[in-house]
């Protein structure tokens, strides 16, 4: 990849690695990340996947921020259309993640205030660690005694699930880089309530049309959430790679 900003003098080779490295902050003190891709017109899917819109090198990245990450994050309906499974995590990130001190892969959590989940899907019963699931006090208890079955349970908000509860809970558990990965209805809650940290987004160079959603798909933001662009990159697809840091 090629980076664009900030202009590095002499720099011919992007160390991923250390280009989208957690910012360095107060033991415990976490930090969400929201990873997202979207085509050049603001389509966040094609044919109903975010996936559709990637290519190696997204993939590749994707890979990465997963291997940087504590927990990996996605909505429930996110974690079914794209057909989410347990984490696994490269072997050339393994000394990454044991120099941080971290275990050998990420664990999963799916966000989901009615728990209509498949409990008997791969995500659940093919996990190497116990993945978690995060509701809120109105899910149905014969659902949430379910979820207790095949996961850690975090109940975070009273009719929904608040992201900003839901951070300060698995900061609890030991859990501080933390890693969205959406879906748009979720990542806009996150947005709105002031729980999101940053924003990595993939631009793909394509043109989809359509009526597919935004990468937000949520209450209006009042007033607009400043952003920084902290970083750019390119890839020989002409894909771009943005990452944005929220403005406090």
């Amino acid at each position: 990849m090629q980076r664009l900003l900030p202009v590095a003098a002499g720099a011919d080779e992007v160390d991923l690695v250390e280009a989208y490295a957690y910012p360095g902050r107060a033991a415990g003190v976490p930090w969400l990340r929201a990873n997202m891709i979207a085509s050049a017109d603001g389509a966040a899917t094609k044919d109903g996947r975010a996936g559709g819109l990637g290519n190696p090198n997204d993939q590749k990245l994707l890979g990465l921020l997963r291997a940087l990450s504590d927990v990996v994050i996605a909505g429930a309906g996110t974690v079914s259309v794209e057909g989410y499974g347990p984490a696994r995590v490269r072997a050339e990130y393994q000394s990454v993640r044991a120099a941080a001190g971290q275990p050998p892969a990420p664990v999963m959590a799916v966000v989901s205030n009615r728990l209509h989940l498949d409990f008997t899907a791969r995500f659940f019963t093919d996990e190497q660690r116990r993945p978690i699931v995060i509701t809120c006090e109105a899910a149905p208890p014969d659902r949430l005694r379910a979820a207790h079955g095949v996961a850690d349970v975090i109940v975070a908000g009273s009719q929904a699930v608040d992201p900003r509860l839901m951070v300060r809970a698995l900061a609890e558990r030991g859990h501080a880089r933390l890693l969205c990965e959406g879906g748009p209805t979720f990542l806009g809650a996150c947005a709105e309530s002031g729980a999101l940290d940053e924003l990595c987004l993939t631009i793909s160079a394509l043109l989809i049309g359509g009526p597919s959603r935004r990468i937000l798909d949520g209450p209006v933001i009042e007033p607009p959430a400043p952003m920084l662009l902290t970083q750019l990159l390119m890839d020989d697809d002409d894909f771009l790679y943005a990452r944005y840091e929220m403005r406090r």
